[in-house]
């Protein structure tokens, strides 16, 4: 059973603005999580219409709300283990950070993917690094000092290591969630556990609130308990140009020209004058968008066979 938007009221449900603003802060290490899709751009949004600064980014696929964030002067640090716009080529505002300081200039920390989830899997269980063996041969341990080693104690193999993450602040998108922060989701999942986990403090978004009897029901599907959630946010269609499973595709066309937005800063920072300075909330950058390109980016219904839970 969904519930309607009004229960805003109850639990940890609140508005996008103030959970940015009482739990993002300037100085932060940030996670927006996802992987492909359940990327978060409202709150990317939201965090550049407060102005926040010094931030430290991090994430496995730094794709386009992290360029949009180092666009807006937002970020100090990139953590990452890809960069780029995925099918679709370079993300510019970041090579402008990085080779020519612009608009700020940014620090790079570098790993592969799997050592950024090892990472993160590292601080949701409380320890202080991850040995991992991709690193045997690679010359990123070169490029990157936190990349270590130790000696295992029980066959004396020499492995790489790398150092627990724990983020200030995780923002994870999913489907639905209730009122006390329990979340589901499905399909494709990156580290939205572990991120949440290792956080100091996790802001969970979805597309709908649904009733506490409708978690209980598939508890399989719930990925982050809401003992662990500080702020619940409803927002449809908050992983625009991204995608949700179930919910709306993603929207190729944004990713393409996207390109051509960010090779030019002038023409970049009035897209940020118009998107996202330019709108109140993400409602309104729907209403900016069209309900004709909406709609054609809503999910047909394609079930899943149905669990028995009964004993």
């Amino acid at each position: 059973m969904a519930l309607e938007s009004s229960t805003s009221g109850s639990g940890k449900v609140t508005t996008m603005a103030d959970a940015v603003g009482r739990l993002v802060r300037d100085g932060d290490t940030l996670m927006i999580d996802g992987f492909t899709h359940l990327i978060c751009f409202a709150a990317g949004h939201e965090i550049i219409r407060q102005r926040r600064r010094d931030l430290t980014l991090c994430r496995m696929t730094p794709d386009l709300i992290y360029d949009q964030l180092i666009a807006a002067g937002c970020a100090r640090k990139l953590v990452f283990s890809w960069a780029g716009n995925p099918g679709a080529g370079s993300l510019f505002a970041f090579r402008r950070a990085v080779e020519k300081g612009v608009p700020l200039p940014l620090e790079l920390e570098e790993y592969s993917h799997f050592g950024m989830a090892a990472r993160v899997m590292a601080g949701a269980a409380n320890l202080p690094f991850y040995p991992v063996r991709s690193y045997a041969g690679s010359d990123m341990p070169q490029a990157n000092p936190q990349i270590r080693s130790v000696t295992c104690p029980y066959t004396d193999e020499k492995l790489a290591t790398v150092p627990a993450l724990n983020p200030d602040v995780a923002i994870v998108h999913a489907q639905r969630a209730d009122t006390d922060g329990n979340t589901q989701a499905w399909g494709i999942t990156g580290t939205q556990k572990e991120t949440a986990f290792a956080s100091e403090r996790v802001i969970v978004v979805v597309e709908e609130l649904v009733d506490e009897s409708v978690i209980r029901s598939d508890p399989n599907r719930t990925i982050i308990p809401g003992m662990i959630v500080d702020a619940v946010v409803v927002e449809p269609f908050g992983c625009h140009p991204s995608y949700v499973h179930g919910y709306y595709d993603r929207d190729n066309d944004f990713y393409v020209g996207w390109g051509d937005i960010s090779r030019d800063r002038r023409r970049l920072d009035a897209w940020l004058e118009e998107w996202v300075y330019g709108v109140s909330d993400r409602a309104e950058y729907l209403a900016r968008l069209g309900s004709e390109r909406v709609e054609t980016l809503r999910a047909r219904e394609v079930l899943s066979q149905p669990v028995n839970y009964g004993f």
